[in-house]
């Protein structure tokens, strides 16, 4: 057996999250079935982060053992080929000694796309949350600060659950950039529709609905459903997934510096 590494990216409009799930379109579910086709083996594959109903990806990292000989540029452009046009594999590695791409990962990094204006885009609507508004992009970047560290984000949640609501940030921020208002977060993971309640809580702040302080406080707080409200899942991707080595490459999606605490945010990927 030998183990197969897949980056990958998504359309997510069409499917029920990644995670597999019975009579319901699924990203696992698909990649599952382009393997069965291409290799004649029935494999589970794992992915580095399991993203909900709608959610897209740019640099998803998914993996799966395998028997079968073909070589890794082959499993790209035979998955590929059995894939729906809204999946595709950008690159396959060959991983010796295993790899358990969820927890072996450093961190994950999500943005969340804000069309901000006055009208609905026929090309964006797919992958973004209209906010007719003019939204106060300065106050919002202001609050996001407060989301930097390790803190209890229970706020963010929208029910209470028994696991732990501690999550530690490492970077996070709002820019404008050509009528789109851009969210970015980057942590070592997330809790259930965190990033979604968050940006939910800052269009408030750009709405001057409430204040950077008032932000601050419902963090300090620490009570599900004091966050948002919760965002449509469009507007979400989930742009890279960090390891201590770079194993895809020139095809890691940002060509940043692969040491996750140093490495700068490129935004002129998403200059469209």
């Amino acid at each position: 057996m030998k183990q197969i590494v897949l980056l990958i990216a998504y359309d997510g409009t069409n499917y029920c999250g990644f995670q597999f799930q019975r009579d319901k379109p699924t990203i696992q579910g698909e990649l599952e079935n382009a393997i069965r086709k291409l290799t004649g083996e029935s494999l589970r594959v794992a992915a580095a982060s399991r993203t909900d109903s709608g959610v897209h990806a740019l640099g998803q990292v998914v993996s799966f053992q395998t028997s079968s000989r073909l070589e890794s540029r082959i499993f790209v452009d035979g998955l590929n080929y059995y894939l729906p046009c809204d999946i595709v594999v950008k690159k396959a590695v060959l991983f010796e000694g295993g790899l358990d791409v969820r927890r072996s990962a450093l961190g994950r990094e999500y943005f969340y796309l804000i069309l901000n204006e006055t009208s609905r885009s026929p090309f964006l609507r797919r992958f973004s949350f209209l906010v007719r508004q003019r939204l106060d992009c300065s106050a919002m970047s202001e609050a996001s600060r407060w989301l930097i560290g390790k803190h209890d984000f229970a706020s963010f949640i929208s029910q209470p659950q028994h696991l732990s609501t501690i999550r530690e940030v490492h970077d996070a921020g709002v820019f404008h950039l050509k009528g789109k208002v851009i969210f970015y977060i980057k942590a070592g993971s997330f809790l259930p529709h965190q990033v979604r309640n968050i940006v939910g809580s800052l269009i408030e702040i750009g709405l001057g609905k409430m204040t950077a302080g008032d932000f601050h406080s419902i963090m300090l707080r620490a009570k599900a459903g004091l966050g948002g409200p919760t965002v449509p899942p469009a507007g979400l991707f989930l742009r890279r997934i960090y390891y201590k080595d770079n194993f895809f490459g020139d095809l890691d999606e940002s060509r940043e510096d692969t040491n996750y605490q140093t490495c700068g945010y490129n935004k002129a990927t998403f200059s469209c």
